[in-house]
């Protein structure tokens, strides 16, 4: 397996921009299908019709609670049955970050254990929006992303006023209990930046631009 391949085995190949369409859906389907993506992270209302077309070619992500968090527990869990049912072989889910100020620990830790049951066993990963956290909530979100029974913690939603930085992506591999893993995402630059969060410890990349560059790669 070449550099770029193992690189790119751990890319979610993603589209969440709000204007979105099917034909742009599809090609990020076919590039995640072509480029032995990990995934292709995609809207909610597009998992039927991208489960349809990759026809299990690549797993199909969504996003649940996007980008803000502050749904309600029970329109996540709602969500992320619906997603399921619809396709999704892996869910990532925004906590509520007016709770982590809330120092709300044991609310945060409920909420994420019950979208993990309405998951029915696919992958969660858990998006803690690093950009807003002091360093001791991130630590705190750790040990408590670990107790909930989660697959992967992740840095970043895309949406927020930063991504996924080398310092947060070391210091969740530090803290995070060794059967969770870690997802970097929001703002990785190329495949130099990816390689680097490899590197520190990050699983998974949630990023449209490794497959960008691995194409300019290959026309150049």
């Amino acid at each position: 397996m070449s550099k770029h391949q193992q690189i790119l085995s751990k890319v979610d190949h993603t589209l969440l921009g709000q204007t979105a369409t099917w034909a742009e859906i599809r090609t990020v389907c076919d590039d995640g299908i072509r480029y032995g993506c990990a995934s292709v992270c995609i809207p909610p209302s597009y998992v039927r019709l991208a489960t349809e077309y990759v026809a299990g070619k690549v797993p199909v992500c969504t996003v649940i609670g996007f980008p803000n968090g502050y749904s309600t527990t029970a329109v996540k869990c709602f969500e992320a049955s619906e997603a399921v049912e619809n396709g999704a072989a892996e869910i990532d889910m925004v906590i509520n970050l007016g709770w982590v100020k809330d120092r709300l620990w044991d609310q945060l830790l409920a909420e994420i254990r019950a979208v993990k049951a309405a998951c029915h066993g696919r992958l969660l990963k858990v998006i803690i929006e690093t950009c807003f956290l002091t360093e001791a909530e991130k630590v705190e979100l750790c040990r408590i992303v670990t107790e909930s029974g989660a697959e992967y913690i992740k840095t970043s939603t895309g949406f927020g006023s930063g991504g996924a930085t080398r310092e947060d992506v070391a210091l969740l591999r530090e803290h995070v209990g060794p059967q969770v893993k870690v997802k970097a995402a929001g703002g990785i630059a190329g495949l130099e930046d990816a390689q680097t969060m490899i590197d520190l410890g990050a699983d998974r990349l949630g990023t449209s631009r490794i497959v960008r560059a691995v194409k300019a790669a290959e026309e150049g």
